[in-house]
């Protein structure tokens, strides 16, 4: 009996924390930023969103700003002008999964579903085939961790902590002071995941139009994540 407790602990270790520990602490088969400094990489995870998502892409587009969207399938499904518009102005379109529910919680059957389901799916809106991917909230399982080639996992170098309506823009804006060259940064195009609250975008969106406009005056350059990366 101790053995199989010690057993089933030793499998949820290896197939939970001990990758994300490899990837999120030390940065084992992942990209957390770029090392060209003169460029940075915004990306938007858990859209698209109906309401904020043309809002931001009409933000990016007045600001020449080019940026990744890490989508869910079941609402790229949805709305599938809007992947169709982030295509057409020249954004990335990642992978964020099929279903915003955590890989610690799924079997590598369905991860490997949901990745191909995803793909698929924007595939059949924009026509070109992801190969980027951020696991919902960066909680990659064994079967991520050890998945390499076909797709390249993105995480990030610095978060604003978005998702929650606390501390307004202002908050965004404070903890956004600091980017640095090769940056990816983490925000959120979409409120209605676990954790998150709907009309947090807004505060997003409402902190970008200041930040967009500070780093153009340090002179960094927005681009895609595959631009960011391409050297690596």
């Amino acid at each position: 009996m101790e053995f199989m407790i010690s057993a089933i602990i030793f499998f949820i270790l290896l197939y939970t924390v001990i990758p994300y520990f490899l990837s999120r602490g030390l940065g084992v088969n992942v990209v957390k930023r770029g090392r060209d400094l003169s460029k940075i990489a915004f990306t938007f995870d858990d859209g698209p969103n109906p309401v904020y998502t043309p809002i931001l892409l009409d933000l990016l587009k007045k600001n020449e700003v080019k940026a990744t969207f890490f989508v869910v399938g079941t609402k790229a499904e949805k709305y599938p002008e809007l992947i169709q518009r982030m295509h057409n102005e020249g954004h990335l379109i990642g992978i964020h999964n099929y279903v915003h529910h955590s890989n610690w919680f799924m079997s590598p059957w369905k991860v490997r579903n949901g990745l191909k389901n995803t793909a698929k799916v924007i595939k059949s809106i924009a026509g070109v085939t992801p190969i980027y991917y951020r696991p919902p909230w960066g909680m990659l399982n064994l079967f991520d961790f050890m998945r390499r080639g076909k797709y390249k996992i993105i995480l990030w170098s610095i978060m604003a902590e978005d998702w929650r309506t606390s501390g307004g823009s202002e908050k965004i804006k404070q903890r956004l002071a600091n980017i640095k060259g090769g940056d990816v940064i983490l925000l959120h195009d979409c409120g209605d995941t676990l954790g998150a609250e709907s009309d947090a975008p807004r505060n997003t969106i409402n902190a970008l139009k200041d930040v967009l406009k500070t780093v153009q005056t340090k002179e960094f350059t927005c681009v895609r994540v595959d631009e960011l990366v391409e050297k690596l």
